[in-house]
């Protein structure tokens, strides 16, 4: 049988959480937006509510909830055109402390984690280093029972507002090949050495910081690596499929909001004196639109069960990653196309949209790496 999310006690948590938006989230997400950043107090109410990190176990103050719940937050946040970056902390930072943390390290950073009091970021892109993570050259050397961190990592996602951040560095910088010497080392914002640097002006997500951090002989006590020494590229790959399908879910989500509110939109449209869904040209246009959403739907919902029962789709994902967030792009530009010129102004909301989706085939992965990992995949 199939996964509905939309029944029984998900359907209690989805109305739940729409709930959450529309009293916290939206009546305040155009002041963000102009703000660049989501204050604190967001993430401690969504804590509060249970909305952070559901599957994390009771006795780290989790709900011991399956990912099923995460993967509903993360499709109202798309669908209400909001991006707090919830999914990031939640399912791809977090899991890493939870996978290959000490049970000291969980018993000090999961309950934050979860109350919304500590707010994560994974630092692994550096200024020339990009999809190639085996390049990266932040270093870690062991000192007695500390490491000394130096480096400079950019793009990262809550850069300015994490307390905790997993960094990616070289704890081997001579080791052959080079990414057998990396490892993650967790360090915390009061870290001495450590600082953040400018925050990005970018193109879209304007509510979501993004900065640059600095690591100056940053000393990080011995006791914050995650896991063993030298084997983070290992738990960085094995974390990948998880975090390639929570953006597929993000840019599904994010086509379904814009095809929508563009069909109502162009029913409501008039010109040349009927609405602009009767000419077939446009009505021909939201039909292949619709005709590719639900394609993603379908593709994303087998992928969600495979990956709840543990298989390894490596290959699925990353044909999902890179299909459906390029579908999501093809369909910003074709409902903006339909809005006309309303479309290129503020107040309406496929003009965000456009800007926002724009870093999905980007981020986490672009869309040629992905390419590059199915042609792998099928053995080429």
């Amino acid at each position: 049988m199939a996964l509905d999310l939309y029944s029984g006690d998900y359907k209690l948590f989805r109305d739940s959480f729409r709930k959450f938006l529309q009293a916290e989230v939206i009546p305040h997400y155009h002041e963000w937006e102009e703000a660049g950043q989501i204050p604190r107090e967001v993430w401690q109410k969504a804590g509060e509510n249970g909305f952070l990190c559901p599957w994390v176990e009771e006795k780290y103050d989790g709900a011991g909830a399956g990912f099923e719940y995460s993967v509903i937050i993360t499709e109202e946040l798309a669908r209400a055109g909001t991006h707090v970056m919830f999914p990031l902390h939640s399912d791809i930072i977090v899991p890493y402390i939870a996978s290959y943390g000490t049970e000291e390290q969980k018993q000090k950073w999961l309950p934050g984690c979860v109350s919304g009091d500590i707010i994560t970021a994974v630092a692994m892109t550096e200024p020339d280093t990009g999809s190639d993570l085996a390049a990266i050259r932040t270093t870690a050397v062991r000192e007695g029972d500390h490491y000394i961190l130096n480096g400079t990592k950019t793009f990262i996602s809550n850069g300015l507002l994490s307390d905790l951040i997993i960094v990616a560095c070289k704890t081997d910088p001579r080791a052959n090949p080079p990414h057998k010497g990396i490892s993650l080392v967790v360090v915390e914002k009061d870290a001495p050495g450590f600082s953040r640097g400018r925050k990005l002006d970018k193109m879209g997500l304007r509510s979501q910081d993004t900065a640059e951090l600095v690591f100056s002989d940053c000393r990080v006590p011995a006791g914050n690596l995650l896991g063993r020494e030298n084997a983070g590229f290992i738990y960085l790959m094995e974390k990948l499929q998880q975090e390639r399908l929570v953006c597929s879910i993000m840019a599904q989500g994010l086509a379904e909001r814009m095809l929508n509110y563009t069909i109502e939109y162009c029913r409501e449209r008039h010109i040349f004196g009927k609405p602009v869904t009767k000419f077939q040209h446009n009505s021909f246009k939201l039909a292949e639109m619709a005709t590719e959403v639900e394609l993603g739907r379908s593709f994303i919902n087998q992928l969600l069960e495979k990956h709840l029962a543990g298989e390894r789709v490596v290959k699925e994902v990353s044909m999902a990653k890179w299909w459906i967030t390029e579908m999501a792009n093809r369909t910003a530009y074709h409902c903006l196309q339909l809005h006309g010129g309303y479309g290129y102004c503020e107040e309406y909301p496929i003009c965000r949209d456009y800007r926002d989706v724009r870093i999905f085939n980007i981020f986490a992965g672009t869309t040629e790496v992905m390419k590059n990992i199915i042609a792998k995949e099928i053995g080429l």
